[in-house]
């Protein structure tokens, strides 16, 4: 099971913040291809080129591998001014 929190514009295009997800997947990259495989919203929403993703609030690649109980975030880029 994960945890995973979607901050930002994904928040509002995926009507929640965070859900536990029961999965098999080996990498974020394997949890993103599951996520997207329930269709509209979520397809288009994880398949932008510029998506961020932490494991355990850090920074990382989709190719991170992952483990059971991991919190998993996603959210787009950023700017400050």
């Amino acid at each position: 099971m994960f945890n995973i929190v979607f901050f930002a514009a994904l928040r509002e295009t995926l009507g929640c913040g965070q859900l536990s997800w029961k999965s098999e997947a080996r990498s974020i990259a394997g949890l993103i291809q599951e996520l997207r495989a329930q269709g509209a919203p979520w397809d288009s929403a994880l398949a932008r080129p510029d998506l961020l993703c932490a494991r355990n609030q850090q920074l990382c690649t989709p190719d991170e591998a992952i483990t059971a109980g991991d919190e998993i975030a996603f959210f787009p880029p950023v700017t400050g001014g």
